[in-house]
């Protein structure tokens, strides 16, 4: 097989794995009270000491627009999930915390998401789980700094 060939029916593989996957995994969000936006954000804010982060951090692991984030936080605002301050470091900027509220939700949802996803990855033994995460770290990044959290 030609490296091209292989490179596109690898890539095709692991497109379908992750849409198959994906869909899967949405129905854990299923009335669960937070979308997968929310969830998104808050899976980044409660990894962070104080469980708080700057919005650009939040802004820049999300799979959706500055505008569209920028709305998102602000609804999230205003169902008490997080609160949103100006960054004394940056003028500019701001941070975004997690209230109890969006932590004990997160933390409701990170339990019933985490089984599925652990379910759904038992196909794959803990060294191939292993090579899977180190591969797509090496495609997302290029070994990036960013990516080796």
């Amino acid at each position: 097989m030609s490296d091209r060939k292989l490179a596109v029916e690898a890539w095709e593989n692991l497109f379908r794995a992750q849409h198959e996957l994906f869909v899967e995994m949405s129905s854990d969000f299923d009335g669960a009270g937070l979308s997968l936006a929310e969830y998104d954000v808050l899976l980044t804010v409660t990894r962070c000491a104080k469980h708080t982060a700057r919005l650009r951090e939040v802004t820049a692991r999300m799979l959706i627009s500055q505008p569209s984030v920028s709305r998102l936080v602000d609804r999230m605002v205003a169902r008490g999930l997080i609160s949103k301050d100006p960054d004394p470091r940056d003028g500019r900027g701001s941070l975004i915390h997690a209230t109890p509220e969006g932590v004990r939700a997160f933390h409701r949802l990170a339990a019933v998401h985490a089984t599925t996803i652990a379910g759904r990855m038992s196909a794959l033994s803990p060294d191939e789980q292993r090579t899977l995460r180190d591969l797509t770290r090496k495609l997302r990044g290029a070994g990036s700094a960013a990516e080796t959290e």
